[in-house]
Protein backbone atom coordinates (compact mmCIF):
# COMPACT_ATOMS: atom_id res chain seq x y z
CA UNK A 1 0.00 0.00 0.00
CA UNK A 2 3.01 2.03 -0.15
CA UNK A 3 1.79 3.20 -3.83
CA UNK A 4 -1.18 5.11 -1.81
CA UNK A 5 1.58 7.68 -0.84
CA UNK A 6 1.44 8.90 -4.30
CA UNK A 7 -1.96 9.76 -4.21
CA UNK A 8 -1.95 12.05 -1.34
CA UNK A 9 -1.16 15.60 -1.34
CA UNK A 10 0.10 18.12 0.78
CA UNK A 11 -1.13 21.85 0.93
CA UNK A 12 1.29 23.97 2.89
CA UNK A 13 -0.49 26.49 5.22
CA UNK A 14 -3.71 25.16 4.83
CA UNK A 15 -6.41 25.94 6.14
CA UNK A 16 -3.87 28.22 8.15
CA UNK A 17 -0.55 29.69 8.76
CA UNK A 18 1.50 26.50 9.29
CA UNK A 19 -0.75 23.54 8.87
CA UNK A 20 0.25 20.51 5.96
CA UNK A 21 -2.83 19.77 5.06
CA UNK A 22 -2.58 15.76 3.58
CA UNK A 23 -5.77 15.45 1.06
CA UNK A 24 -6.82 11.81 0.45
CA UNK A 25 -9.12 12.42 -2.35
CA UNK A 26 -6.37 11.46 -4.74
CA UNK A 27 -6.61 8.26 -3.89
CA UNK A 28 -10.83 7.97 -4.67
CA UNK A 29 -9.84 9.03 -7.87
CA UNK A 30 -8.07 5.87 -8.89
CA UNK A 31 -10.30 2.87 -8.81
CA UNK A 32 -8.31 -0.36 -8.88
CA UNK A 33 -6.42 1.25 -5.59
CA UNK A 34 -9.16 2.42 -4.08
CA UNK A 35 -10.57 -0.90 -4.01
CA UNK A 36 -7.39 -2.77 -2.50
CA UNK A 37 -7.64 -0.19 -0.03
CA UNK A 38 -11.13 -0.64 1.15
CA UNK A 39 -10.34 -4.57 0.36
CA UNK A 40 -7.59 -4.08 3.35
CA UNK A 41 -9.44 -1.49 5.31
CA UNK A 42 -12.17 -4.37 5.48
CA UNK A 43 -10.15 -7.02 6.83
CA UNK A 44 -8.71 -5.17 10.08
CA UNK A 45 -9.89 -6.71 13.20
CA UNK A 46 -10.79 -3.79 14.15
CA UNK A 47 -13.86 -4.03 11.61
CA UNK A 48 -14.32 -7.36 12.03
CA UNK A 49 -14.76 -6.73 16.31
CA UNK A 50 -17.56 -3.79 15.78
CA UNK A 51 -20.87 -4.44 16.07
CA UNK A 52 -21.07 -0.99 13.66
CA UNK A 53 -19.19 1.04 12.43
CA UNK A 54 -18.87 5.00 12.78
CA UNK A 55 -17.38 7.47 10.27
CA UNK A 56 -16.20 10.90 10.97
CA UNK A 57 -17.85 13.81 8.44
CA UNK A 58 -17.11 14.21 5.65
CA UNK A 59 -14.02 11.93 4.18
CA UNK A 60 -14.58 9.62 6.89
CA UNK A 61 -17.82 9.06 5.02
CA UNK A 62 -16.35 7.90 2.10
CA UNK A 63 -14.11 5.04 3.36
CA UNK A 64 -16.64 3.96 5.87
CA UNK A 65 -19.52 3.75 3.38
CA UNK A 66 -17.07 1.42 1.49
CA UNK A 67 -16.36 -0.77 4.42
CA UNK A 68 -19.84 -0.79 5.46
CA UNK A 69 -21.06 -2.48 2.25
CA UNK A 70 -18.00 -4.74 2.05
CA UNK A 71 -18.48 -6.30 5.54
CA UNK A 72 -22.06 -5.87 5.89
CA UNK A 73 -22.09 -3.94 8.69
CA UNK A 74 -24.26 -0.95 9.81
CA UNK A 75 -22.32 2.34 9.42
CA UNK A 76 -23.60 5.38 11.65
CA UNK A 77 -22.35 9.02 11.17
CA UNK A 78 -20.63 11.12 13.28
CA UNK A 79 -21.20 15.17 11.24
CA UNK A 80 -20.34 18.48 11.94
CA UNK A 81 -23.06 21.56 13.33
CA UNK A 82 -26.17 21.60 12.03
CA UNK A 83 -26.73 18.44 9.49
CA UNK A 84 -28.70 15.58 11.39
CA UNK A 85 -32.36 15.80 13.03
CA UNK A 86 -33.68 14.22 16.09
CA UNK A 87 -32.38 13.80 19.44
CA UNK A 88 -28.23 14.45 18.72
CA UNK A 89 -25.35 13.50 21.56
CA UNK A 90 -22.96 16.49 20.80
CA UNK A 91 -19.31 17.30 21.57
CA UNK A 92 -16.68 19.95 20.91
CA UNK A 93 -13.16 19.17 20.05
CA UNK A 94 -9.99 21.36 19.20
CA UNK A 95 -7.99 20.91 16.24
CA UNK A 96 -4.55 22.27 15.12
CA UNK A 97 -6.52 24.63 13.61
CA UNK A 98 -9.58 25.52 15.75
CA UNK A 99 -12.57 23.82 17.29
CA UNK A 100 -15.50 22.47 16.33
CA UNK A 101 -18.12 19.63 17.30
CA UNK A 102 -19.67 16.56 16.10
CA UNK A 103 -22.84 15.15 16.91
CA UNK A 104 -24.45 11.67 16.42
CA UNK A 105 -28.10 10.43 16.54
CA UNK A 106 -28.97 8.95 19.72
CA UNK A 107 -30.90 6.21 18.51
CA UNK A 108 -28.67 5.20 15.81
CA UNK A 109 -26.41 4.39 18.70
CA UNK A 110 -29.39 1.92 20.78
CA UNK A 111 -28.91 -1.27 18.55
CA UNK A 112 -25.16 -1.86 18.79
CA UNK A 113 -23.01 -2.19 22.13
CA UNK A 114 -19.24 -1.74 20.13
CA UNK A 115 -17.97 0.44 17.07
CA UNK A 116 -14.96 0.84 14.83
CA UNK A 117 -14.43 4.81 14.08
CA UNK A 118 -13.01 5.36 10.85
CA UNK A 119 -11.71 8.55 9.34
CA UNK A 120 -9.18 9.01 6.45
CA UNK A 121 -6.51 10.95 8.68
CA UNK A 122 -5.11 10.63 12.54
CA UNK A 123 -3.63 13.82 13.22
CA UNK A 124 -4.66 15.47 16.53
CA UNK A 125 -6.86 13.15 17.94
CA UNK A 126 -9.74 15.51 17.68
CA UNK A 127 -12.58 13.91 15.92
CA UNK A 128 -11.68 10.81 17.06
CA UNK A 129 -11.75 11.58 20.89
CA UNK A 130 -14.38 13.52 20.00
CA UNK A 131 -16.76 10.56 18.85
CA UNK A 132 -15.27 7.80 21.18
CA UNK A 133 -16.84 10.20 24.30
CA UNK A 134 -19.89 10.28 22.93
CA UNK A 135 -20.25 6.32 22.23
CA UNK A 136 -18.62 5.96 25.81
CA UNK A 137 -20.81 8.33 27.62
CA UNK A 138 -23.24 6.33 25.98
CA UNK A 139 -22.18 2.92 27.66
CA UNK A 140 -21.37 1.89 24.82
CA UNK A 141 -17.32 0.58 23.57
CA UNK A 142 -15.31 2.07 21.39
CA UNK A 143 -13.15 -1.43 19.60
CA UNK A 144 -10.79 1.25 17.81
CA UNK A 145 -9.47 3.23 14.86
CA UNK A 146 -9.09 2.47 11.79
CA UNK A 147 -7.57 5.13 9.03
CA UNK A 148 -5.96 5.66 5.63
CA UNK A 149 -3.14 7.77 7.37
CA UNK A 150 -1.61 8.50 10.56
CA UNK A 151 0.57 11.55 11.25
CA UNK A 152 3.45 10.11 13.26
CA UNK A 153 5.37 13.08 13.93
CA UNK A 154 1.43 14.44 16.00
CA UNK A 155 2.40 10.97 18.48
CA UNK A 156 -1.51 11.00 18.84
CA UNK A 157 -1.26 7.08 20.48
CA UNK A 158 -0.37 9.08 23.67
CA UNK A 159 -3.33 10.35 23.87
CA UNK A 160 -5.74 7.34 22.55
CA UNK A 161 -7.28 4.59 25.15
CA UNK A 162 -8.04 2.19 22.04
CA UNK A 163 -6.37 0.39 18.91
CA UNK A 164 -5.29 2.54 16.21
CA UNK A 165 -4.89 1.18 13.15
CA UNK A 166 -3.41 2.80 9.99
CA UNK A 167 -2.29 1.71 6.47
CA UNK A 168 0.11 4.08 6.28
CA UNK A 169 2.01 6.55 8.38
CA UNK A 170 3.45 9.66 7.35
Amino acid sequence: MEILEEFIDTYKDYPKQGIEFKDVLGIVQQPEIFKELILKMSSSQIIKNADAIISIDARGFIFGSAISLQVSKPMIVARKPGKLPGELLENHYSLEYGENSLSIQKKALKKFKSYAIVDDLLATGGTVNCVANMVESSNKKVVGILVVVELMKLDEKLKINFPIESIITL
